[in-house]
């Protein structure tokens, strides 16, 4: 009998624990919506229609994917008023189509049907209930974004896991991080002491300014005053939040200034090789620059038309246009008007003065005055989130990455080639490139081609990120001619590591002065340097004209 009592004990432990083993293994099933019992409050009384709206709120945190999907249209057409009563139950209009509320089967409403009556006080629990439906059936990113937006706000009418919940079935990295900071925002509120520990915690890895002014006002609370834990984790979260912002600023300053000395690059390249080469002020590079951006915005334009399907692509496909055009008009300037000039370097400068006013009126006159519009494509839109407030941002990056490649074609184009050679032995000096058979008139007018063309792909770079119209070149030109005369006329390098300064300088002073003071003083910093080193920071030797 002993040994058929321990059996049995032991097969009763050995059940138990299969029990508690399958308990665990077995996932956790939602259980199905009382999709009957939620149309029925709907149509009853108000306390039956508000409780039908916490229903649905809860469905969108606890049940399932089917169950959510069903109820995302109810919580929509009872705020849009698609949604009426009648003895069978109701009926939602869905896509202009009637369907019955709870099994989605074709039916018209009965005579006599209602809307239910929606008070200010129930609509605000049903907007809840449709955001937090939203949140997870959405297929639109920017929709599921503003449905995060209006639950941030009304976070204490949810469970405390919705927001856990919802990150996890999150697709994108960026609104997922912003659903975690939310749920980490909403826990601090919570009662216990060891949730908004851990909430502290998770707020402080992803430090920015929210967080900041989510925290700071944890140290007047109670608790900090009491519990020396709690004290000590928010004094750590506040430090590495802190550190983290001030790190985020410093990469963002600098991020700023490479993309603003990307553009400064972009603009003033060409005018480097023609500057330098001829030593003629081209006052309508501006206008070229306007004349690349145009071209490209054809050529969207053009593809919008025949090709759609390569719309995305503009940006690329119009790089050998922009060039080609613009350099086409730089050797038609060359050769008509500036070859005759170059010993009359005033009639020169009042020339292309001339030129930049005609091309400006010109395109005035044929494309209006208003800005363009450009589409932006996949690849230039959006960013990612660093540290801090610094968002590492596409568009800036694109432009970054155009410049650096565009330097990369330059350098090779006159370091590695026949034309490059001929253009650096012309810049040395003219004469004796002439003596020894170099055509110093077709290099002078392949050169002023190739500045021109670079022009016209800082249009192309511009497009995306700055107001295009007729006036546009204008805002550049100064800014160019500072970067040649700064890096020294005619040297690539010295007009990289110019925009480097000029962009860091400028955007390191706009904060403080604005951006019009800012042009200033850095107008007189060149100018300061200038006094002392008049050559730039590098010359070329030998250059003679």
């Amino acid at each position: 009998m002993v040994a058929s009592a321990v059996a049995a004990r032991t097969g009763l432990r050995r059940f138990c624990l299969a029990l508690c083993l399958a308990l665990i293994v077995t996932p956790s099933i939602a259980a199905p919506a009382d999709r009957p019992g939620v149309i029925a409050n709907l149509c009853g009384d108000g306390a039956a229609f508000a409780d039908a709206g916490r229903a649905l709120t809860a469905l969108a945190a606890d049940g399932s994917a089917e169950d959510r999907t069903w109820a995302a249209p109810i919580a929509r057409a009872v705020l849009d008023r698609k949604l009426t009563c009648d003895a069978n139950g109701a009926v939602v209009v869905l896509q202009g189509a009637f369907l019955d509320a709870a099994s989605r089967a074709p039916r018209e409403p009965a005579d006599g049907a209602h809307a239910p009556f929606l008070s200010l006080k129930n609509r605000a629990t049903f907007e809840t209930a449709e955001a937090a439906l939203a949140l997870g059936t959405a297929t639109d990113v920017g929709r599921r974004a503003a449905a995060l937006h209006v639950l941030e706000h009304r976070a204490s009418a949810l469970p405390d896991t919705f927001f856990d919940a919802a990150a996890a079935r999150e697709t994108d990295p960026a609104l997922k991080q912003q659903m975690l900071v939310v749920a980490q925002i909403g826990a601090l509120r919570s009662t216990d002491p060891a949730k908004r520990i851990t909430a502290l915690g998770r707020i402080a890895e992803t430090p920015n300014r929210r967080a900041r002014a989510e925290v700071q006002p944890l140290v007047s609370d109670l608790a900090y005053a009491k519990d020396p834990q709690f004290k000590q984790a928010v004094d750590a979260a506040l430090a590495k939040i802190s550190r983290g912002i001030s790190i985020g600023d410093v990469l963002a300053t600098l991020y700023s200034g490479l993309s603003f000395a990307s553009i400064l690059f972009m603009a003033a390249i060409g005018l480097a090789v023609i500057f330098g080469l001829m030593g003629v002020i081209n006052l309508a590079q501006g206008e070229l620059i306007m004349i690349g951006a145009y071209a490209t915005w054809l050529v969207q334009q053009g593809l919008r038309t025949y090709a759609p399907g390569l719309l995305d692509y503009y940006l690329i496909i119009a790089i050998p246009v922009a060039f080609l055009v613009t350099a086409s008009i730089g050797i038609l300037l060359e050769v008509v008007l500036l070859r005759h000039l170059y010993k009359r370097p005033l009639m020169s400068l009042l020339a292309t003065w001339a030129v930049s006013l005609f091309l400006s009126n010109l395109v005035r006159v044929v494309f209006g005055t208003q800005n363009l519009q450009f589409v932006t494509p996949y690849y230039v839109t959006g960013g990612v989130p660093v540290i801090g407030d610094f968002f590492f941002t596409w568009n800036r990056m694109f432009a970054i990455a155009f410049a650096a490649v565009t330097l990369a074609l330059t350098w090779a184009i006159v370091r590695l080639t026949p034309l490059g050679l001929n253009i650096r032995a012309v810049t040395q000096n003219r004469t004796m490139a002439g003596c020894i058979g170099i055509p110093v008139r077709r290099v002078d007018m392949l050169a002023f081609g190739l500045g021109s063309g670079l022009a016209g792909l800082a249009g192309l770079a511009l497009a995306p990120i700055y107001s295009v119209n007729p006036q546009m070149g204008q805002n550049f030109i100064i800014d160019s001619f500072m970067v040649v005369v700064l890096g020294g006329v005619g040297t690539i390098g010295g007009t990289v590591v110019a925009a480097l300064g000029i962009g860091q300088i400028n955007v390191l002073i706009e904060p403080w002065y604005g951006a019009v003071a800012a042009k200033v003083i850095v107008l007189l910093m060149i100018i300061a340097f200038l006094q002392v080193r008049p050559e730039g920071l590098f010359a070329v030797k030998g250059r003679r004209k």
